[in-house]
Order: structure tokens, then C-alpha cells, then sequence
């Protein structure tokens, strides 16, 4: 007998239509995480900049997971991580921390994407970090940013060394952590993430073969953001967040409820 479907009534005519545009957006982004298994039960957040209001923020109702998120299911929440949307769910604000630390700090992005995924956590726990070995890699390298472990990130304290290592990067790698992605929009920090999260996987697949490893030059890695606006033709990730929606009707339907 399949399991009750969550009783969440829809927002769409409480909010602007560019906030459920930045929320269909983002509950795609959940939703797409766990397709991907990238997902760490209902830990972890993906948050997104309210469009036109200053100080606040969509991220997912604590205790939901992701593959269970819709748009109507995000809370908004102040720059403190507290809740100011009515809602049976309660939300996480130490889990909010390295979001508003990357926020406050990073005007140019709407979305921050953050994930325990299995293979990111592998590579952040080597000392070398990610290593240019594939094409992927290589638009990764060319914005990447590394934080060292400071335990579970509840605390004020920690934001400024986060920030400071993140700098203007696309990209950061938490030592024996996980990842982290920024993007000005939804898609952008998505696509980023994909990237960030295959990279590791060729890696640590490249090193269970024991052979020799072969690097991309440096000067490839150089000119790998220009390669990646001729390559898409200046599309950036706008060029397959389409495509990703429709998969999500096919296999994950109801996200944009």
C-alpha cells in the first residue's frame, strides 16, 4: 500500500510569480539531488535569495526528504534562519550557517548548493583534493575554493574563514566534509554541483584502477571558462535546466505543486 502523500497546501497565489519561479526552481534542484543520489537523508541544504526582498531566503522544511520537497513545501527564512513562513515544519538554522555566511557575503548568488555526496566527501578527505584529471574537472579547477574541517558548521565564528576561502569562486571543497556551489541562478549552482560531483567520481574511479594517472596541462585548465561559454554558446546552464525539468516529470512529478 503506498504511503500517504503529504498534505502541504500550495502557495502559488501567496507569492510573486518570480519567488514561484525561484521555487519551482529550487524544489527541482531537491528533487534532482536525490535522483542523482547526492542526497544525505534530510541533511544538508540547497537555499535560494527571495526575488525583491531583502534578507530572505527559500530553504527545505526540516525532517522532508528531498525527493519528497515541492514548491509549496519551502519555507522562507530571515538572514538568522528563522522561520517566517506558517508551516507544520520546523527548519534547521544551524544548518543555515554556511548559507548565510556565502549569501551575506555573495551578492551575485541566488542559490548556494550544499551536499554531502558520497564521492565529494571522498576527495575532500584527500590531501591533494581534486586533481585535474578529466574534462570535467577542469571548469571546476579553474573556480575552486578549499575550507578546512572545523566540525558540524554551527557556529558564527567559522563564517569568515568559509567566506574568505570561498573568495569570488563558483566552487569550494570542505575538507572531509562535502561541497559547495554558488550560481545567480537556481540552474547555474546545479550545474555546477554536477560537474563538482562527476569530478570526483572519475577521480576516485581513476585511482581504484591503479594505474598511472595522466593530468590536463595548466594552461588548458587556464582557459576552461572560455571554453565553456563556446561550447554552450553563451547558454551556460540554461542549456540543459529545461531538459532536467522534463526528466523530472517523467520520473519525480509534483515538484512544482
Amino acid at each position: 500500500m503506498p504511503a500517504p502523500a503529504l498534505r502541504i497546501p500550495s502557495r502559488r497565489h501567496e507569492v510573486s510569480d518570480a519567488e514561484w519561479r525561484v521555487r519551482v526552481d529550487l524544489a527541482a534542484a531537491y528533487r534532482l539531488a536525490a535522483l542523482f543520489k547526492w542526497d544525505d537523508l534530510v541533511y544538508t541544504h540547497i537555499s535560494a535569495r527571495v526575488p525583491g526582498v531583502e534578507g530572505q531566503f527559500l530553504i527545505n522544511p526540516y525532517g522532508l526528504m528531498f525527493e519528497e520537497i515541492t514548491a509549496s513545501s519551502l519555507i522562507r527564512i530571515d538572514a538568522d534562519g528563522n522561520k517566517l513562513d506558517e508551516s507544520e515544519y520546523e527548519v534547521n538554522p544551524p544548518g543555515f550557517v554556511i548559507h548565510s555566511a556565502v549569501h551575506a557575503a555573495r551578492h551575485d548568488a541566488l542559490c548556494v548548493m550544499h551536499l554531502h555526496s558520497l564521492n565529494g566527501i571522498a576527495v575532500a578527505a584527500q590531501k591533494q583534493g581534486l586533481l585535474p584529471l578529466s574534462q570535467h574537472s577542469i571548469f571546476v579547477l579553474s573556480s575552486l575554493g578549499y575550507h578546512d574541517y572545523e566540525g558540524v558548521a554551527l557556529h558564527d565564528e567559522e563564517k569568515p574563514r568559509l567566506v574568505a576561502d570561498l573568495g569570488d569562486k563558483r566552487h569550494l571543497m570542505l575538507r572531509n566534509h562535502g561541497l559547495l556551489t554558488v550560481g545567480a541562478t537556481v540552474a547555474d549552482a546545479f550545474q555546477a554541483m554536477y560537474f563538482f560531483e562527476t569530478s570526483c567520481t572519475i577521480q576516485v574511479r581513476a585511482q581504484a584502477g591503479g594505474g598511472e594517472l595522466l593530468a590536463v596541462p595548466q594552461d588548458i585548465i587556464a582557459t576552461a571558462q572560455q571554453q565553456a561559454r563556446a561550447a554552450t554558446r553563451g547558454a551556460g546552464a540554461s542549456l540543459v535546466w529545461p531538459g532536467l525539468l522534463r526528466r523530472l516529470d517523467r520520473q519525480s512529478p509534483g515538484y512544482d505543486t
